[in-house]
């Protein structure tokens, strides 16, 4: 193994309590969460995503529909707080694996403002030697075509390469493309994780 690849949502940024970024929407800002995910999200953010469309763009006119009070900056910025509790337990163990030597990149589906949001604001600059997110990849985990284009990006090979990922669809999917990969839950240190791909740090 030459490198980690690292997923961001549900692994280096948290959920706590399980609650959404979006769970107060309504009472602090005064959007439905269900209209927002109904008027935005799922009519938009697939090209989003994709990079074929820019997240501003798509959300000024929804706002102004639903939400005319809220500017997309506002909604933005709020989002981008509440959904950015970096898991700094984790960020100390991987650490560790750096200092010995094995690099460290993100495997993310983020859109591009979020992107770079989470490596600049967020400090994942430092902890991190690369990220690379399906916007600019212009594909998605767990899609085929988003794992060659890491490798082609990256220069490692299918088996250089081990997945952490809170998603069995995209732990499954890495497998398949011949990465080694990972299910994270977060109930188990890290060490413990990566033995289970045969991986140690002794």
């Amino acid at each position: 193994m030459k490198a980690l690849m690292v997923d961001v949502d549900g692994v280096v940024v948290q959920v706590p309590d399980g609650r959404r970024w979006d769970a107060d929407l309504e009472a602090d800002l005064g959007i439905p969460a269900q209209v927002l995910q109904e008027r935005f999200f799922a009519a938009h953010f697939h090209d989003i995503v994709h990079g074929r469309a820019d997240l501003f763009e798509r959300l000024e006119p929804v706002l102004a529909q639903i939400a005319p009070q809220v500017s997309a900056r506002e909604l933005v910025d709020y989002w981008f707080e509440k959904d950015g509790r970096l898991n700094h337990a984790l960020l100390d163990e991987l650490s560790a694996w750096r200092a010995a030597g094995f690099p460290l990149h993100l495997a993310t589906v983020q859109e591009h403002h979020r992107a770079r949001h989470l490596w600049e604001a967020l400090g994942l600059k430092e902890r991190f030697d690369a990220i690379h997110y399906a916007a600019e990849l212009g594909c998605a985990k767990p899609d085929p075509e988003f794992w060659a284009a890491v490798q082609r990006r990256t220069g490692f090979g299918a088996a250089d390469l081990v997945l952490i990922d809170d998603s069995p669809r995209n732990v499954e999917g890495a497998r398949a493309a011949g990465w080694s990969a990972v299910l994270w839950d977060g109930t188990e240190p890290l060490e413990a994780v990566l033995a289970r791909a045969g991986l140690s740090l002794r």
